[in-house]
Protein backbone atom coordinates (compact mmCIF):
# COMPACT_ATOMS: atom_id res chain seq x y z
CA UNK A 1 0.00 0.00 0.00
CA UNK A 2 2.74 2.43 0.76
CA UNK A 3 3.95 2.27 -2.70
CA UNK A 4 0.53 4.74 -3.55
CA UNK A 5 1.20 8.25 -4.34
CA UNK A 6 -1.06 10.75 -1.82
CA UNK A 7 -3.37 11.39 -5.17
CA UNK A 8 -3.75 7.52 -5.69
CA UNK A 9 -5.09 7.11 -1.86
CA UNK A 10 -7.92 9.70 -2.55
CA UNK A 11 -9.15 8.11 -5.38
CA UNK A 12 -8.87 4.92 -3.33
CA UNK A 13 -11.01 6.35 -0.97
CA UNK A 14 -13.44 7.77 -2.94
CA UNK A 15 -14.07 4.24 -4.47
CA UNK A 16 -14.56 2.78 -1.05
CA UNK A 17 -16.98 5.33 0.48
CA UNK A 18 -19.04 5.03 -2.53
CA UNK A 19 -18.89 1.70 -2.36
CA UNK A 20 -19.87 1.30 1.10
CA UNK A 21 -22.74 -1.06 1.65
CA UNK A 22 -24.36 2.32 3.69
CA UNK A 23 -24.12 4.89 0.79
CA UNK A 24 -25.18 2.56 -1.79
CA UNK A 25 -28.04 1.94 0.47
CA UNK A 26 -28.58 5.45 0.79
CA UNK A 27 -28.34 6.14 -3.27
CA UNK A 28 -31.41 3.64 -3.23
CA UNK A 29 -33.45 5.31 -0.97
CA UNK A 30 -32.76 8.98 -2.60
CA UNK A 31 -33.38 7.45 -6.35
CA UNK A 32 -37.07 5.52 -4.87
CA UNK A 33 -38.18 9.08 -2.89
CA UNK A 34 -37.87 11.09 -6.10
CA UNK A 35 -39.39 8.39 -8.22
CA UNK A 36 -42.49 8.13 -5.44
CA UNK A 37 -42.25 11.99 -5.95
CA UNK A 38 -43.03 11.74 -9.81
CA UNK A 39 -45.37 9.09 -9.58
CA UNK A 40 -47.52 10.99 -7.32
CA UNK A 41 -47.41 14.52 -8.75
CA UNK A 42 -48.74 12.46 -11.85
CA UNK A 43 -51.67 10.34 -10.08
CA UNK A 44 -52.75 13.98 -8.84
CA UNK A 45 -52.86 15.36 -12.36
CA UNK A 46 -54.90 12.98 -13.47
CA UNK A 47 -57.14 13.07 -10.85
CA UNK A 48 -57.97 16.85 -11.36
CA UNK A 49 -58.31 16.48 -14.66
CA UNK A 50 -61.13 13.73 -13.41
CA UNK A 51 -62.76 16.07 -11.63
CA UNK A 52 -62.75 19.05 -14.18
CA UNK A 53 -64.33 16.27 -16.79
CA UNK A 54 -61.41 16.53 -18.90
CA UNK A 55 -61.08 12.82 -19.86
CA UNK A 56 -59.08 11.37 -23.20
CA UNK A 57 -60.72 8.11 -24.02
CA UNK A 58 -57.32 7.53 -26.52
CA UNK A 59 -54.83 8.12 -24.33
CA UNK A 60 -52.85 4.99 -22.73
CA UNK A 61 -54.08 3.81 -18.97
CA UNK A 62 -51.36 5.01 -16.52
CA UNK A 63 -48.21 2.62 -15.83
CA UNK A 64 -48.80 0.16 -12.75
CA UNK A 65 -46.36 1.83 -10.20
CA UNK A 66 -48.72 5.24 -10.86
CA UNK A 67 -51.54 3.39 -8.88
CA UNK A 68 -50.82 4.71 -5.90
CA UNK A 69 -54.30 6.50 -5.60
CA UNK A 70 -56.28 4.44 -8.18
CA UNK A 71 -59.33 4.06 -5.81
CA UNK A 72 -59.76 7.78 -5.34
CA UNK A 73 -59.40 8.32 -9.38
CA UNK A 74 -62.03 5.39 -9.65
CA UNK A 75 -64.60 7.23 -7.01
CA UNK A 76 -64.17 10.42 -9.26
CA UNK A 77 -64.86 8.83 -12.38
CA UNK A 78 -68.02 6.86 -10.78
CA UNK A 79 -69.39 10.36 -9.43
CA UNK A 80 -68.86 12.20 -12.97
CA UNK A 81 -70.59 8.89 -14.40
CA UNK A 82 -73.56 10.14 -12.38
CA UNK A 83 -73.29 13.98 -12.97
CA UNK A 84 -72.35 14.49 -16.26
CA UNK A 85 -74.40 11.67 -18.45
CA UNK A 86 -72.89 13.24 -21.70
CA UNK A 87 -69.36 11.57 -20.92
CA UNK A 88 -70.42 8.45 -19.93
CA UNK A 89 -68.98 6.32 -22.64
CA UNK A 90 -65.88 7.88 -22.09
CA UNK A 91 -65.62 7.64 -18.77
CA UNK A 92 -66.81 3.68 -19.10
CA UNK A 93 -63.64 3.39 -21.25
CA UNK A 94 -61.19 5.36 -18.86
CA UNK A 95 -63.06 2.72 -16.49
CA UNK A 96 -62.25 -0.08 -17.76
CA UNK A 97 -58.58 0.64 -19.10
CA UNK A 98 -57.67 1.16 -15.14
CA UNK A 99 -59.61 -1.76 -13.88
CA UNK A 100 -57.72 -3.96 -16.39
CA UNK A 101 -54.17 -2.27 -14.82
CA UNK A 102 -55.75 -2.61 -11.73
CA UNK A 103 -55.95 -6.50 -11.58
CA UNK A 104 -52.11 -6.46 -12.32
CA UNK A 105 -50.75 -4.37 -10.19
CA UNK A 106 -52.23 -5.42 -6.50
CA UNK A 107 -48.74 -5.25 -4.94
CA UNK A 108 -47.90 -1.80 -6.19
CA UNK A 109 -50.77 -0.29 -5.11
CA UNK A 110 -50.44 -1.61 -1.38
CA UNK A 111 -46.43 -0.71 -1.74
CA UNK A 112 -47.04 3.13 -2.48
CA UNK A 113 -50.55 4.25 -0.72
CA UNK A 114 -49.81 7.95 0.76
CA UNK A 115 -47.99 10.59 1.27
CA UNK A 116 -47.67 10.01 4.42
CA UNK A 117 -45.22 7.30 3.28
CA UNK A 118 -43.43 9.74 0.64
CA UNK A 119 -42.20 11.55 3.74
CA UNK A 120 -41.19 8.58 5.81
CA UNK A 121 -38.61 7.46 2.72
CA UNK A 122 -37.57 10.91 2.62
CA UNK A 123 -36.87 11.23 6.29
CA UNK A 124 -35.31 7.67 6.17
CA UNK A 125 -33.43 9.33 2.90
CA UNK A 126 -31.96 12.06 4.64
CA UNK A 127 -31.04 10.57 8.54
CA UNK A 128 -28.91 7.75 6.59
CA UNK A 129 -27.21 10.58 4.73
CA UNK A 130 -27.01 12.17 7.98
CA UNK A 131 -25.40 8.52 10.10
CA UNK A 132 -23.12 8.53 7.01
CA UNK A 133 -21.44 11.76 7.24
CA UNK A 134 -21.39 12.53 10.59
CA UNK A 135 -20.00 9.00 11.61
CA UNK A 136 -17.11 9.44 9.04
CA UNK A 137 -16.21 13.31 9.73
CA UNK A 138 -16.39 11.85 14.03
CA UNK A 139 -13.62 9.18 13.29
CA UNK A 140 -11.77 11.36 10.83
CA UNK A 141 -11.36 14.16 13.06
CA UNK A 142 -10.51 11.64 15.93
CA UNK A 143 -8.21 9.89 14.13
CA UNK A 144 -6.49 12.92 13.57
CA UNK A 145 -6.55 14.23 16.72
CA UNK A 146 -4.87 11.53 18.34
CA UNK A 147 -1.98 10.96 15.92
CA UNK A 148 -1.43 14.60 16.17
CA UNK A 149 -1.31 14.30 19.97
CA UNK A 150 0.57 10.74 19.99
CA UNK A 151 4.19 11.31 18.89
CA UNK A 152 4.70 7.65 18.45
CA UNK A 153 1.78 6.92 16.29
CA UNK A 154 2.95 10.52 14.21
CA UNK A 155 6.04 9.20 14.13
CA UNK A 156 5.03 6.47 12.37
CA UNK A 157 3.61 7.93 9.28
CA UNK A 158 6.77 10.40 9.33
CA UNK A 159 9.05 7.29 8.46
CA UNK A 160 6.68 5.69 5.72
CA UNK A 161 6.02 9.09 4.36
CA UNK A 162 2.30 9.42 4.66
CA UNK A 163 0.26 12.64 5.82
CA UNK A 164 -1.84 13.03 8.54
CA UNK A 165 -4.65 13.80 6.85
CA UNK A 166 -4.83 11.56 4.29
CA UNK A 167 -3.73 8.53 6.82
CA UNK A 168 -7.20 9.86 9.15
CA UNK A 169 -9.75 10.04 6.31
CA UNK A 170 -8.14 6.54 4.42
CA UNK A 171 -8.02 4.37 7.71
CA UNK A 172 -11.74 5.65 8.86
CA UNK A 173 -13.49 5.10 5.21
CA UNK A 174 -12.02 2.10 4.74
CA UNK A 175 -13.14 0.87 8.57
CA UNK A 176 -16.68 2.19 8.24
CA UNK A 177 -17.22 0.64 4.46
CA UNK A 178 -15.68 -2.76 6.24
CA UNK A 179 -12.95 -2.61 3.56
CA UNK A 180 -10.00 -3.71 5.37
CA UNK A 181 -7.52 -1.50 3.70
CA UNK A 182 -4.62 0.63 5.92
CA UNK A 183 -1.60 2.31 3.58
CA UNK A 184 0.66 0.90 5.21
CA UNK A 185 2.61 -3.00 4.34
CA UNK A 186 1.94 -4.38 7.65
CA UNK A 187 -1.73 -3.02 8.11
CA UNK A 188 -2.28 -2.16 11.36
CA UNK A 189 0.50 -4.07 13.37
CA UNK A 190 2.47 -0.98 13.32
CA UNK A 191 0.06 0.56 15.77
CA UNK A 192 -0.27 -2.46 17.70
CA UNK A 193 0.80 -0.79 20.92
CA UNK A 194 -1.07 2.84 20.40
CA UNK A 195 -4.46 1.66 21.89
CA UNK A 196 -6.37 5.07 21.63
CA UNK A 197 -6.58 4.41 18.17
CA UNK A 198 -7.75 1.05 18.41
CA UNK A 199 -10.69 1.64 20.46
CA UNK A 200 -10.97 4.41 17.68
CA UNK A 201 -11.21 2.40 15.07
CA UNK A 202 -13.73 -0.14 16.75
CA UNK A 203 -16.77 1.71 17.03
CA UNK A 204 -16.04 2.45 13.05
CA UNK A 205 -16.17 -1.21 12.27
CA UNK A 206 -19.21 -1.92 14.24
CA UNK A 207 -21.19 1.47 13.15
CA UNK A 208 -20.73 0.52 9.59
CA UNK A 209 -21.55 -3.35 9.90
CA UNK A 210 -23.28 -5.72 11.88
CA UNK A 211 -24.75 -2.40 14.01
CA UNK A 212 -25.83 0.16 11.55
CA UNK A 213 -29.59 -1.30 11.85
CA UNK A 214 -29.93 -0.90 15.46
CA UNK A 215 -28.55 2.68 15.59
CA UNK A 216 -30.17 3.65 12.74
CA UNK A 217 -33.86 2.86 14.30
CA UNK A 218 -32.40 4.75 17.39
CA UNK A 219 -31.30 7.75 15.18
CA UNK A 220 -35.02 7.58 13.45
CA UNK A 221 -36.62 7.28 17.35
CA UNK A 222 -34.53 9.94 18.77
CA UNK A 223 -35.65 12.09 15.72
CA UNK A 224 -39.24 11.59 16.64
CA UNK A 225 -38.55 12.02 20.45
CA UNK A 226 -37.27 15.52 19.93
CA UNK A 227 -38.58 16.99 16.80
CA UNK A 228 -42.03 17.19 16.56
CA UNK A 229 -41.90 17.80 12.87
CA UNK A 230 -40.80 14.31 12.10
CA UNK A 231 -42.30 12.44 14.77
CA UNK A 232 -45.27 10.81 12.10
CA UNK A 233 -42.77 9.73 9.65
CA UNK A 234 -40.70 8.32 12.69
CA UNK A 235 -43.34 7.02 14.06
CA UNK A 236 -44.84 5.69 10.37
CA UNK A 237 -40.60 4.48 10.23
CA UNK A 238 -40.77 2.79 13.00
CA UNK A 239 -44.01 0.58 12.84
CA UNK A 240 -43.93 -0.39 9.49
CA UNK A 241 -40.65 -1.38 8.43
CA UNK A 242 -41.21 -4.00 6.54
CA UNK A 243 -43.86 -1.64 4.25
CA UNK A 244 -41.08 0.66 3.88
CA UNK A 245 -38.87 -2.10 2.18
CA UNK A 246 -35.50 -1.00 3.70
CA UNK A 247 -33.64 -3.92 4.79
CA UNK A 248 -31.54 -2.11 7.03
CA UNK A 249 -34.61 -0.84 8.85
CA UNK A 250 -35.25 -3.81 11.07
CA UNK A 251 -38.55 -4.27 13.92
CA UNK A 252 -37.59 -3.23 17.13
CA UNK A 253 -37.08 -6.65 18.52
CA UNK A 254 -35.01 -8.05 15.58
CA UNK A 255 -32.48 -4.94 16.23
CA UNK A 256 -32.30 -6.00 19.98
CA UNK A 257 -31.20 -9.05 18.70
CA UNK A 258 -28.77 -7.96 16.58
CA UNK A 259 -27.21 -6.00 19.30
CA UNK A 260 -27.34 -9.05 21.41
CA UNK A 261 -25.79 -11.67 18.62
CA UNK A 262 -23.29 -9.23 18.14
CA UNK A 263 -21.83 -8.24 21.93
CA UNK A 264 -22.03 -12.16 22.23
CA UNK A 265 -19.67 -13.51 19.31
CA UNK A 266 -17.49 -11.00 19.70
CA UNK A 267 -17.33 -11.95 23.78
CA UNK A 268 -16.60 -15.64 22.57
CA UNK A 269 -13.71 -14.63 20.61
CA UNK A 270 -12.35 -12.47 23.16
CA UNK A 271 -12.73 -14.92 25.64
CA UNK A 272 -10.69 -17.96 23.66
CA UNK A 273 -8.47 -15.45 21.91
CA UNK A 274 -7.12 -14.31 25.22
CA UNK A 275 -7.58 -17.93 26.82
CA UNK A 276 -5.07 -19.57 24.00
CA UNK A 277 -2.83 -16.51 23.22
CA UNK A 278 -2.55 -14.30 26.16
CA UNK A 279 1.15 -15.17 26.76
CA UNK A 280 2.17 -16.38 22.64
CA UNK A 281 4.38 -14.96 20.56
CA UNK A 282 1.44 -12.85 18.92
CA UNK A 283 1.22 -10.74 21.65
CA UNK A 284 4.93 -10.31 23.21
CA UNK A 285 5.83 -7.00 23.72
CA UNK A 286 2.32 -5.85 24.89
CA UNK A 287 1.20 -4.44 28.55
CA UNK A 288 -1.96 -6.01 30.01
CA UNK A 289 -3.95 -2.87 28.89
CA UNK A 290 -2.62 -3.06 24.87
CA UNK A 291 -3.56 -7.19 25.07
CA UNK A 292 -6.88 -6.53 25.92
CA UNK A 293 -7.44 -3.60 23.94
CA UNK A 294 -5.63 -5.61 20.93
CA UNK A 295 -7.92 -8.85 21.58
CA UNK A 296 -11.10 -6.92 20.94
CA UNK A 297 -9.42 -5.29 18.27
CA UNK A 298 -8.88 -8.20 16.74
CA UNK A 299 -11.94 -9.84 17.69
CA UNK A 300 -14.04 -7.50 15.92
CA UNK A 301 -12.38 -7.14 12.92
CA UNK A 302 -12.36 -11.18 12.32
CA UNK A 303 -16.02 -10.46 11.73
CA UNK A 304 -16.35 -7.51 9.56
CA UNK A 305 -13.10 -5.54 8.03
CA UNK A 306 -10.08 -7.94 8.41
CA UNK A 307 -7.86 -5.62 9.69
CA UNK A 308 -5.19 -7.01 11.99
CA UNK A 309 -3.02 -6.31 14.57
CA UNK A 310 -0.82 -9.26 14.30
CA UNK A 311 0.94 -11.90 12.42
CA UNK A 312 -1.53 -14.81 11.52
CA UNK A 313 1.25 -17.16 11.12
CA UNK A 314 1.85 -16.97 14.93
CA UNK A 315 -1.55 -17.77 16.13
CA UNK A 316 -2.70 -21.26 16.82
CA UNK A 317 -4.44 -23.26 14.40
CA UNK A 318 -8.23 -23.02 16.40
CA UNK A 319 -8.08 -19.83 16.95
CA UNK A 320 -7.56 -19.89 12.92
CA UNK A 321 -10.71 -21.59 12.61
CA UNK A 322 -12.65 -19.68 15.36
CA UNK A 323 -11.71 -16.67 12.88
CA UNK A 324 -13.32 -18.86 9.55
CA UNK A 325 -16.59 -20.19 11.46
CA UNK A 326 -16.83 -16.27 12.62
Amino acid sequence: MEVFSNTQLLILILLMFIGGEVFTSMVELHIRRFNLRRIIRNIERKIDRSSTGIINPSSSPPNSLELIELGIVVTEVDCLAKTTPDHNNQIEVHRRQMTTVESTSKSDMEDLDSNLKYNSIKLLSFVVMGYLLVINFVGVALVSVYLALVSSARNILKKKGLKLFTFSLFTVVSTFASCGFVPTNENMMVFRKNSGLLLILIPQVLLGNTLFPPFLRFSIWFLGKFVKKVRPSSDYLLAKTGDIGYHHLLPGLHSSLLVGTVVGFIGVQFTLFCSMEWDSVALSGLSSYQKVVGVLFESVNSRHTGETIVDLSTIASAILVLFVVM
